[in-house]
């Protein structure tokens, strides 16, 4: 597990938002919804000490080695300005843009993760990620997402024309279950499988926080007396975020 520390500035917060699945359902829905992010991110970026995505940033991401899809250049732009300007972005990969390799880093100057990394700031320890494949159940993604994973799959997606394999992902990418409503009346309780897992690791380590992506839903749940588990919900229906500051966490709804 990745292990980062990063320094409590005085009125600076942490930032954290999950799941826009950028280019679904429709273009003009995800135009309006990138051009969403884009206020979000003016907002966070005047006392940012670091903003970080967790993961299913994009509905369907696969890079080639010299092709990146098409599209999303008002969000790539606003990015790489908040890095230039010195604030960190820390991109965890989902199960929908789990094929980056070094575009992001190389061109916009985020810090891609592609596991769940533990943030020490001050004297909070947080563990955050996508939260996809953790915990158990789930056993059919697993192994689907092993094969799309191996090395064998990508060299082989990647002999196909971008045209048409791009095609090919972004039909798959829709039948996710976003285009499911109902997430505020979901309540699976101690049986949530994130929820699981983090019991599982505060029982090995303790973190004040846990917070993920990926279930769309809006969790917030007690792992321990002092541990919470944090879900951040989806972009596509709701806007949640959460900040993160001298371990005070507030959850918000942008523009609700």
């Amino acid at each position: 597990m990745t292990e980062i520390h990063i320094d409590a500035v005085a009125n600076k917060k942490l930032y954290f938002a999950s799941d826009f699945h950028l280019g679904t359902p429709t273009y003009d829905k995800s135009r309006e919804r990138e051009n969403k992010i884009i206020r979000w991110l003016d907002l966070v970026k005047e006392d940012a000490a670091a903003i970080f995505l967790l993961g299913d940033i994009f509905d369907f991401w696969y890079e080639y080695k010299k092709v990146v899809p098409k599209g999303f250049a008002r969000f790539q732009g606003k990015i790489a300005e908040l890095t230039d300007s010195g604030i960190p972005v820390m991109f965890f990969t989902g199960n929908h843009d789990m094929w980056m390799n070094d575009y992001f880093s190389q061109e916009l100057g985020v810090i891609l993760h592609h596991e769940p990394a533990a943030i020490t700031i001050g004297k909070n320890k947080l563990l955050v990620g996508h939260g996809d494949g953790l915990g158990p159940g789930d056993t059919k993604y697993k192994i689907l997402k092993s094969i799309f994973k191996s090395k064998t799959a990508r060299w082989l997606f990647s002999r196909l024309h971008p045209n048409f394999s791009l095609a090919l992902g972004q039909a798959w990418s829709k039948n996710s279950r976003i285009n499911n409503t109902d997430f505020e009346g979901e309540s699976l309780k101690e049986n949530e499988f994130l929820f699981q897992y983090c019991k599982q690791i505060e029982e090995q380590e303790h973190f004040d926080y846990y917070i993920f992506g990926h279930r769309h839903l809006h969790l917030d749940m007690k792992v321990a007396d002092s541990s919470r588990y944090i879900n951040l919900g989806e972009w596509v229906n709701h806007a949640r975020y959460a900040s993160l500051q001298e371990g005070k966490l507030e959850l918000i709804d942008f523009e609700k």
